[in-house]
């Protein structure tokens, strides 16, 4: 009887342990050409994208370090990281870091929070639910110089608008609001363009969740606030995320609602409008590009600590569970 352990191998079968031979090297070559004959139509999107994003970030990184006015095109000199210096030590420019932050927190946490509310309405079956999701959609559709100039002649307007005539209507008082709550009427604009993109994310998870599971917490013996604490809450979490990431990064950039409803007056000025100002009306070309690079800064930091809080809450949660 032969030993299995020293049986020799069948003729033209190779042993798993062989190592590759030059024979497998042709093949991985074409493979390796293969991909790249795959990958090589994307390649003049990368380069767009590339031309398109980043040198335009360079080249405001390079102006960020020269004393570069226009009204003084001979005195133009390296002036290393002064601009920088000069952004976080100048009041103006602080409070404009400060508004920024309180602008941009405020606006995302309350439209995560509304947007959850009417993504939880929409989620249940109801006679006319299409016309009222079409309707709850509209003011993320329009163009945001509109949406900012509705809201301050048609609404804040305290002689014709339509807050001061239900006040009239009502007998109570006759508001300045872009005069007596600046910042909140520019957030509440913004929180009533926002909310709607909030909602059709956080309805996209609910629409996404198992039934299944749902059916069996039920059976169970679970209410209804506990599958929402328990189920929908955890499985709503990269949905939140995703939410608050794009929302903060855009609403930090916000320029429209500023410009358009306050023009930066009235402790409203953010920083994309302080750098509108510093660029146009200053022509101070380094310190706008200074201030740019904070505001890309400040984006990162904002939606890196807001997924980190939304992270932990998330957690708490699940070890609570």
């Amino acid at each position: 009887m032969s030993n299995p352990t020293t049986a020799v191998p069948v003729s033209g079968q190779r042993p798993p342990s062989a190592t590759p031979t030059s024979a497998g090297r042709p093949k991985a070559t074409r493979n390796r050409a293969r991909e790249w004959a795959t990958r090589a139509p994307l390649l003049p999107a990368l380069i767009f994208l590339i031309v398109v994003t980043q040198l335009p970030f360079v080249a405001t990184l390079v102006i960020s370090l020269f004393d570069w006015n226009s009204f003084r095109p001979d005195r133009r000199a390296f002036a290393g990281l002064e601009n920088y210096k000069t952004v976080l030590s100048d009041e103006s420019l602080r409070e404009s870091i400060v508004t920024t932050v309180l602008l941009t927190a405020s606006v995302v946490i309350v439209s995560v929070v509304l947007g959850l509310l009417l993504a939880l309405l929409l989620d249940r079956k109801f006679r006319g639910r299409g016309l009222v999701r079409t309707m709850l959609i509209a003011p993320f559709l329009l163009v945001p110089v509109a949406s900012a100039l509705l809201w301050k002649h048609a609404l804040y307007n305290p002689e014709y608008g339509l807050f001061n005539g239900v006040l009239n209507w009502l007998g109570g008082p006759q508001p300045e609001w872009l005069t007596d709550t600046p910042l909140i009427a520019v957030e509440a604009s913004l929180i009533w363009q926002w909310t709607p993109f909030m909602m059709l994310i956080l309805l996209a998870g609910l629409q996404s969740k198992p039934l299944d599971m749902v059916e069996a917490a039920r059976l169970d013996g679970a209410g209804s606030w506990q599958i929402f604490r328990f189920l929908t809450l955890p499985h709503l979490r990269r949905y939140l995320e995703l939410g608050t990431l794009l929302g903060s990064i855009y609403i930090v950039q916000n320029f429209d609602a500023v410009f358009t409803m306050t023009r930066g007056g009235l402790d409203t000025a953010n920083l994309p409008y302080t750098i509108y100002e510093t660029f146009y009306n200053a022509h101070e070309y380094g310190l706008a590009s200074a201030a740019g690079v904070v505001v890309v800064i400040g984006t990162i930091i904002i939606a890196t600590f807001a997924l980190r809080v939304v992270s932990s809450l998330f957690r708490e949660e699940a070890s609570r569970a």
